[in-house]
């Protein structure tokens, strides 16, 4: 293995031929004496690039999976695309991009032909994936269609050349590569447990299927840090448990790397008739109704985010999937608008498109790389200006990563009732549908709480300081368990992933890492704060217009009398579903409600036809925000 990482396709494929012809005039050598016969030659190249001489002495270690080059005797991996060779690229919903995607460079620099294929796992949509908990989805219509316009974005940026199937990967990956007699195919690695279930059975199928002869090459993305750059030699035991000291670590002893450019030309696809005899299952056209979502109540966030009037540019950004609007993003934010350099003093806002960048839903899907928006943070320090906003978009990719690594670190704790620290019964947790249901719908009486949840279920997100507020809410005025809420996030934010999703509820809930176990967020110290004139509750929750910001902004005072004076009964605004924890507040709008887990009430998990609530079918399902 041949520990060289050049930044750019054209380079590669230079150190890779010097590194072939090196290997075969030395076929019975060890990789280290290639390495030294040809470091003369590379030296000058590699320093040329800003590579330097680091990758000819750092040692990659095997387990990880880099950019390497493989070689037995003259054979194996390689750039020089004479002979005969096709490729697949597995593209996931994480990975949607052609702009630094290590797979798809690399299996375009190494092969004659590629092809690409992106698999919507029915597991994922409707009924048929199953319940992550009662009442919701592993994936809500608004991110579906999010992520049906990033697939068909990625198709257009790569001309076409993407077969998109409805099927399950650890099926459709090995039965293309059968055959169109793939070589090799490529992906991203995984680290959180169903999606690394996921592969290993695909590298199961694919050796089954092809009788070995197919190669499976697993490569590290979609962070901000490699996980060779990391100064940590075994995540599981030296990863820090605390943010503040990884950043501290990776700040001062790792650098973030040069992201990768598109290759320069694509390589064409396998022969036209080998592929569309092999499409079976091809998911055309992509809709929602071909992912299963054909219900009224299941159709319906998306026909109300049509026709909502409290949907408009002036409130909410108005988000489309892809690598084509998130770049659009990133040149509007940056430097249309000019934006980054005041982020750090807007970021806490709740009304508007451009309180913070909201890239997050495009790094969620892979449509854009944290590396790229760094690349364009630093461009943006040397164009425009340096400054504590530009640093704190730059922390927030950190805190990104931070969850990610630590999800290795962690592993399943993530997804647990106690979380990392393992311990279930710190709390007294209970499960109560009503009290659930009320919640999720915006209904609890509390208005900024209420307003939160409805741009939530209206528009698939919610603000940084938002998220924050409806959490603490959940888990300590409410008293619920807190996988309810990361479940419920699950299904309806456009930028869930695991590990920002369950690794901020975990913080949320005092089970992370974090030394602040018992963090609680004052409702009307936090109105006061965030929205003094009450505009965004005003905005989402129309029925309070008329009411005064001083009113709504401190639950003490919305009580009986002024709801009376106001002419605002139960069936205008619910009563308050549970007094406030600290801060005043009513309370029993639902009467019972706060018993043990399975409430006896029967219900609730919202939404017509659900099941009852009985809990998670299981503890790895996986608050999400990346905070930016």
């Amino acid at each position: 293995m041949f520990p060289l990482l050049p930044r750019s396709a054209a380079l590669t494929t230079l150190v890779c031929h010097i590194l072939v012809r090196a290997r075969a005039g030395f076929p019975h050598s060890s990789a280290s004496t290639v390495t030294a016969f040809v470091r003369p030659f590379l030296t000058p190249i590699l320093a040329t690039s800003g590579t330097g001489q680091h990758w000819l002495h750092r040692a990659v270690p095997r387990a990880a999976v880099a950019s390497t080059v493989t070689m037995t005797n003259g054979e194996g991996t390689s750039s020089d695309t004479s002979v005969k060779k096709c490729g697949l690229v597995w593209y996931k919903c994480t990975d949607l991009r052609t702009l630094d995607h290590e797979p798809l460079s690399l299996a375009h620099a190494e092969n004659s032909h590629v092809a690409h294929l992106f698999c919507f796992d029915p597991r994922w949509f409707g009924d048929a994936g199953g319940p992550s908990a009662p009442g919701t989805l592993k994936t809500g219509p608004l991110r579906a269609r999010f992520l049906l316009e990033a697939v068909e974005d990625l198709k257009t940026r790569l001309g076409g050349n993407m077969i998109v199937k409805l099927g399950k990967p650890e099926t459709e990956v090995p039965r293309l590569a059968k055959a169109l007699k793939v070589d090799f195919v490529y992906a991203h690695r995984e680290v959180t447990s169903e999606e690394v279930a996921v592969v290993k059975g695909v590298k199961e199928g694919l050796s089954k299927a092809t009788e070995g002869k197919s190669q499976f090459r697993e490569l590290w993305g979609n962070y901000l840090y490699h996980i060779d750059d990391v100064p940590f030699q075994n995540l599981k035991q030296d990863m820090p448990s605390i943010f503040t000291q990884f950043r501290k670590a990776v700040e001062s002893k790792a650098r973030v790397r040069k992201y990768l450019p598109k290759p320069p030309s694509l390589k064409p696809a396998p022969p036209r008739s080998t592929v569309e005899e092999n499409t079976n299952a091809l998911l055309s056209p992509l809709t929602l109704e071909a992912l299963g979502f054909t219900r009224e109540e299941d159709l319906g966030p998306v026909l109300s985010y049509a026709s909502d009037t409290r949907v408009d540019p002036s409130s909410v950004l108005m988000f489309k999937g892809g690598e084509t609007a998130g770049l659009a993003r990133l040149q509007e934010y940056f430097w249309d608008k000019d934006l980054l350099q005041k982020y750090k003093e807007t970021r806490n806002g709740m009304l508007g498109p451009d309180y913070s960048s909201k890239f997050s839903p495009w790094l969620a899907t892979g449509s854009i790389s944290p590396r790229v928006i760094f690349a364009e943070i630093r461009k943006y320090e040397r164009e425009r200006v340096e400054n504590d906003s530009t640093y704190w978009l730059f922390f927030e990719l950190i805190w990104r990563d931070f969850f990610r690594f630590s999800a290795i670190s962690f592993g399943n704790a993530f997804f647990k009732l106690g979380g990392p620290q393992g311990n279930p019964r710190k709390y007294p947790w209970k499960r109560d549908g009503a009290l659930y249901h009320a919640w999720k719908e915006g209904l609890t009486g509390y208005p900024l709480v209420d307003a939160n949840m409805r741009e939530l279920k209206t528009t698939g997100f919610m603000s940084n300081r938002g998220r924050q507020l409806v959490a603490s809410f959940l888990t300590r005025d409410m008293g619920l368990e807190w996988r309810l809420g990361a479940y419920w996030f699950e299904e309806v934010l456009l930028d869930y992933d695991p590990c920002s999703n369950y690794g901020n509820w975990c913080y949320a809930a005092g089970v992370g890492s974090d030394p602040r176990e018992d963090r609680y967020f004052s409702l009307p110290k936090q109105g006061a704060t965030y929205d003094p004139e009450a505009r965004y509750i005003k905005h989402w929750c129309p029925e309070l217009r008329h009411i005064p910001a001083d009113i709504l902004l401190n639950p003490a005072r919305f009580d009986g009398p002024v709801r009376a004076k106001f002419a605002v009964g139960e069936e205008v605004y619910p009563r308050q579903i549970v007094p406030l924890k600290f801060g005043g507040g009513g309370g029993g709008g639902i009467k019972g409600s706060g018993g043990k887990s399975g409430s006896k009430r029967g219900g609730g998990g919202g939404g017509k036809g659900r099941a009852p609530f009985k809990g998670p079918r299981r503890p790895t399902n996986r608050l999400q925000s990346d905070y930016l």
